[in-house]
């Protein structure tokens, strides 16, 4: 694996992480087998991460995912969202 993915899209609104997409230097993917979630995901009144900056997905521990490839991520990109928890990961593919 030579690049690491992006995280193309935030949706969840109350993450302290996301101003106009995720500004994390690098998300978690975590969950159990039916879903995976955004273990960055914090939800305070502090605004946090970098001001001009587009996440990648630095670590995936859904090893069951289509994507996962030695705990990282080959997917073009991923989207972030609401899901069966506040900060899902809705590239999520279940191999």
């Amino acid at each position: 694996m030579s690049v690491v993915t992006s995280v193309s899209e935030c949706s969840v609104h109350n993450c302290s992480f996301n101003h106009d997409g995720c500004t994390a230097v690098a998300i978690t993917v975590s969950g159990s087998e039916e879903h995976a979630s955004c273990a960055t995901f914090i939800d305070t009144s502090i605004s946090g991460g970098l001001p001009k900056m587009l996440a990648h997905v630095g670590a995936c521990q859904r090893s069951e995912c289509s994507f996962n490839h030695d705990l990282l991520c080959t997917a073009p990109a991923v989207k972030v969202g609401p899901g069966a928890e506040a900060a899902d990961c809705l590239t999520y593919t279940h191999a």
